[in-house]
C-alpha cells in the first residue's frame, strides 16, 4: 500500500549455500492462519492486534533492533510470524548504493519522460525489475528470511508505472524482449500498449524467479516455502494507470496466493454513473473483492481481503469510519472467503496522531472508533465460510484482462476512457440495481470453474484486448454449449489495430472480435443485433460502454439487453432490487444504495446487535437507510441459544469456562483501547469480576443488563496480556 517509508537501515550480505546437505521432510505451520496484519516495528502492548498471523514488514536490522530480534519480539507473543517486502521498492540503500556487490544501483529506478525517477519515498525509488534486482532480491533478502525460519513470505505491489518506461534498464528490456530498439511510448498507439506490456512481462518474469527460488531454497532446508502476492485489483490499477502481472500470477505453481488490498484509498477513486461523477466506495470495493476472489478461486489459491480503518489521506473521523464500514461490508459479503488482513500498520492507527481535515490539531484514534473497529475485526476471527449467498439474481459475469493496464494513455488519436468508463459501463448499471454480477479474468478462462454457474457473459474490447486466440476459442465453446454473451464495443479505438496476434502472422484480422465471430460464424453489421450460435445466443452492441455511465439514462439499451439475456438463460425475470443482503452465520449483512428510483430502507428483524455501534446495542428490528451499511449478529440464527457465550467483543477471547452458575473467560486487546462487549447469559448476573494480568482487580466502565434479549453489556479498559472475566448469575 501506498504508504510512507517505514524501513530502517540496510541489512547485511547473505550468500546461497552451495554445500548443502540431503534436506530434511518439510516443515509446516500448525498455527492458524486465518486473520492477519503487517506491521513494520517490534512488538508493543499498544499495537497487540491478537489476529493469527504478524507479517513483519523489511528484512533491516534496525537501529535498536535486528531482525531476527524484531521477528522473535512477535513469535514471544504466540503469533505465527510471516514476511513481506516490496517488489518494486523498498530500503534496499545497500542495494542502490552499491555496498551488496560494489556496482551502484541508483539508475534503477522506473523515470519518466523528462527524466525524473519516479520515487516511493525518500531513498526508494520504484525499480525496473532487471536481472541484477532479482538477484538481489533473492541472495539478499529472501535467503536471509527463510534462513530466520519464516516460511511464508509475501512480496507485496509488483508495480511498473504506466508513465515510467525511458530509464537505460528499460530500453535494454525492450531490445531484448522485441527483438527491435527502444520507442517512446509517448509517440503512438502502438508504442504505449507495447510498452505496458513489456512492463507486465517484467515483473511477471521477476516474481516468477524470486517466488520459484525461495521455495527450492526453502527445500533445502526442509521447509514447505508458502508465496503470496499483495496487490491492488486490477481495476485499481487500471484506473490508477499502473501495470502489473495480476491474474497471471495465479496459475504459477509457484504462487500460493494473494492479498487483496483494497480499502478506503483504493475504492474512493471517483466513476460516472447515470451521468454523474462521484466516490462510490461501497460499489468500488464490492467490485474490486470479486475481482481478487475471481483471480483466486478457479486456480485454487488462498486469498486474505484487506481493508484499512484509516487512509493515507486526510480526512476526518467521521470519513473514516463512514468508507471503512462501507469497504468492510462489501469484503464480508463475498461467503466463500473468510481470510482476512484485519489492517495495516497498527502502529500508524493506535500511536500516530492524526492531522484531520480543515484543523492544524493532531489527534489519536478516538476511542469510540477504536472500539467499534476492534469489534469488526475480532468478528473476523469468527466469521464463517457459507454457501449461502447475497440474496439476488446470480449468474452475470463480466469479464477482464490484464491487458486493460495496457491502454493506460490519457488520449491517443482524440480516443479517451474517462474515469475508466468503459469497464463501469459494463457493471455500475448492474450493481447499483442490486445485481451481484461477478467478474471473470480471461487469464483464468482455461479452468472450468471460472465460469461455474455463469450463464451471461458481458465483454468489451474497447478497453482491452485478448492476449490469445485461445480465449476465443474458450468463448465460442461456452456460447455453442448454451451460454448467452453480450458484445458491446464500437471497435472503433485506436488500439484495436496494435501489433497483436490478430493482424500478425498468417492472422489478417482488423480487430480481435473479427476472429471471435468467425469462430461464431456470425457476422455483426447493424448497430444491435443477435444471433443464435449452437445451443446459446450472441447480443452484439457496437457501442462503448462508458456511453453507459457518462451520460443520464444511458444504459437504458443495455439494461434492457440484459434483461433479455438473463431470461434466455434463466427463464426467470432478473430482479432488480436497491440493496445487498447476506445472513452469514449469525451476521446479517446489508448495504443499501443510492442513485437508484427505489429509496426505502431496508429491514432487518431483531432481535440484533448493531456492530457498527460501540454500544453494541440491542434492536428489536434495523433499518438500513440507503447510502449506508449494516453489520449485525441475529440473535435468532445463533448456536446453541440456551448455552451462555460472547455475542460481540472489542478484544479476543481466551480460556472459556462454563458451569452451572457462573461463565469466565479472557479478554485481551491492545492497550489503551476500550473494550465492548455483549454476553448471552440464562439471567441476570447477580456478580462481575475483572482481573488483570497479575492479580489486581479492576472496575468496569459499564454494565447493563438487557432483560428482552438476556444480553449483558460490559465495558472495562484492554491489555494484551488479558483481563480474566468472572460472571455469576
Amino acid at each position: 500500500m501506498k504508504f510512507q517509508n517505514l524501513f530502517a537501515t540496510a541489512l547485511a550480505l547473505t550468500f546461497l549455500c552451495t554445500n548443502c546437505k540431503t534436506p530434511p521432510p518439510l516443515q509446516t505451520s500448525e498455527k492458524p492462519e486465518k486473520t492477519a496484519f503487517q506491521t513494520s516495528t517490534y512488538w508493543m502492548p499498544e499495537i497487540d492486534v491478537q489476529s493469527d498471523i504478524a507479517i513483519i514488514y523489511g528484512a533491516n536490522d534496525h537501529a535498536d533492533m535486528t531482525f531476527s530480534e524484531r521477528l522473535n519480539s512477535w513469535k514471544n507473543r504466540g503469533y505465527n510470524a510471516q514476511f513481506m517486502t516490496g517488489m518494486a521498492w523498498g530500503d534496499y540503500t545497500d542495494f542502490y548504493s552499491g555496498n551488496w556487490d560494489g556496482k551502484n544501483h541508483e539508475d534503477i529506478a522506473q523515470v519518466e519522460k523528462d527524466g525524473t525517477q519516479i520515487m516511493h519515498g525518500e531513498g526508494s525509488p520504484y525499480v525496473v525489475p532487471d536481472s541484477i534486482f532479482v538477484a538481489y532480491m533473492k541472495t539478499a533478502i529472501v535467503k536471509k528470511v527463510i534462513d530466520t525460519g519464516i516460511s511464508t513470505l509475501y512480496l507485496e505491489e509488483p508495480e511498473f508505472w504506466a508513465r515510467g518506461g525511458y530509464s537505460q534498464y528499460f530500453k535494454d528490456a525492450w531490445l531484448k524482449f522485441y527483438g527491435f530498439p527502444w520507442r517512446d511510448q509517448d509517440e503512438s498507439v502502438e508504442n504505449t500498449y507495447l510498452s505496458n506490456k513489456l512492463k507486465y512481462h517484467m515483473f511477471y518474469q521477476a516474481i516468477k524467479e524470486v517466488s520459484t527460488f525461495a521455495k527450492a531454497y526453502g527445500k533445502t532446508k526442509g521447509m514447505d516455502v508458502k508465496v503470496f502476492i499483495p496487490t491492488h485489483s486490477l481495476i485499481n490499477y487500471s484506473c490508477w494507470e499502473i501495470v502489473s502481472p495480476e491474474a497471471s500470477l495465479a496459475s504459477l505453481p509457484s504462487i500460493d496466493g494473494y492479498i487483496a488490498q483494497v480499502w478506503t484509498g483504493t475504492s474512493r477513486t471517483p466513476n460516472y454513473y447515470n451521468g454523474v461523477k462521484a466516490e462510490r466506495v461501497f460499489e468500488n470495493a464490492f467490485l474490486e473483492y470479486g475481482c481478487m476472489i475471481s483471480m483466486t478461486e478457479p486456480t485454487k489459491r488462498k486469498v486474505f481481503l484487506l481493508t484499512d480503518p484509516i487512509e493515507d489521506g486526510v480526512r476526518d473521523w467521521a470519513d473514516y469510519k463512514r468508507n471503512y464500514e462501507a469497504t468492510f461490508t462489501a469484503k464480508i459479503l463475498y461467503p466463500s472467503v473468510n481470510n482476512y488482513e484485519v489492517m495495516p500498520w497498527p502502529e500508524r492507527i493506535y500511536t500516530r496522531p492524526y492531522k484531520l481535515t480543515n484543523s492544524d490539531e493532531e489527534t489519536l484514534i478516538p476511542r469510540f472508533y477504536s472500539t467499534q473497529m476492534q469489534v469488526m475485526i475480532n468478528s473476523l476471527n469468527e466469521m464463517p465460510k457459507s454457501s449461502v449467498n447475497i440474496e439476488g439474481s446470480h449468474g452475470i459475469g463480466i469479464l477482464m484482462a490484464n491487458s486493460l493496464m495496457f491502454q493506460k494513455f490519457p488520449s491517443h488519436d482524440n480516443y479517451e476512457d474517462p474515469l475508466f468508463s468503459n469497464f463501469y459501463g459494463q457493471v455500475m448499471p448492474l450493481v447499483k440495481r442490486g445485481v451481484p454480477v461477478q467478474i471473470v479474468h480471461m487469464e483464468n478462462l482455461q479452468y472450468k470453474e471460472s465460469l461455474e454457474g455463469i450463464k451471461v457473459l458481458v465483454l468489451s474490447y474497447s478497453n482491452m484486448k485478448p492476449l490469445s486466440e485461445k480465449y476465443h476459442e474458450q468463448l465460442a465453446q461456452w456460447v455453442k454449449n448454451g451460454g448467452q454473451l453480450i458484445y458491446c464495443s464500437s471497435d472503433e479505438d485506436p488500439y484495436q489495430q496494435v501489433m497483436e496476434w490478430w493482424n500478425t502472422g498468417s492472422n489478417k484480422y482488423t480487430t480481435p472480435a473479427a476472429h471471435l465471430f468467425e469462430l461464431m460464424n456470425i457476422t455483426p453489421i447493424a448497430k444491435q443485433s443477435d444471433f443464435t450460435v449452437g445451443k446459446g445466443h450472441v447480443w452484439v452492441m457496437k457501442t462503448d460502454p462508458k456511453s453507459f455511465v457518462m451520460q443520464a439514462n444511458g444504459d437504458s439499451d443495455y439494461i434492457q439487453t440484459v434483461v433479455e439475456a438473463y431470461a434466455s438463460a434463466f427463464g426467470q425475470p432478473l430482479q432488480f432490487k436497491n440493496h445487498f443482503y447476506l445472513q452469514r452465520g449469525a451476521f446479517d449483512i446489508v448495504s443499501v444504495m443510492n442513485e437508484d428510483a427505489d429509496t426505502t430502507s431496508f429491514s432487518v428483524k431483531g432481535p440484533v446487535i448493531d456492530l457498527f455501534d460501540p454500544t453494541l446495542p440491542v434492536f428489536s428490528e434495523k433499518k438500513v437507510n440507503p447510502g449506508t451499511q449494516a453489520f449485525l449478529v441475529n440473535l435468532n440464527r445463533i448456536k446453541e441459544p440456551n448455552t451462555p457465550q460472547i455475542l460481540a467483543s472489542a478484544a479476543r477471547i481466551f480460556d472459556e469456562h462454563l458451569s452451572k452458575k457462573n461463565y469466565s473467560f479472557t479478554a485481551k486487546s491492545p492497550l489503551n483501547t476500550t473494550n465492548a462487549m455483549r454476553v448471552l447469559l440464562p439471567n441476570k448476573p447477580t456478580n462481575l469480576r475483572l482481573v488483570n494480568a497479575i492479580g489486581e482487580v479492576i472496575p468496569e466502565i459499564d454494565s447493563t443488563w438487557d432483560e428482552n434479549s438476556h444480553t449483558y453489556f460490559i465495558s472495562f479498559e484492554n491489555s494484551p496480556d488479558g483481563v480474566k472475566v468472572d460472571i455469576k448469575w
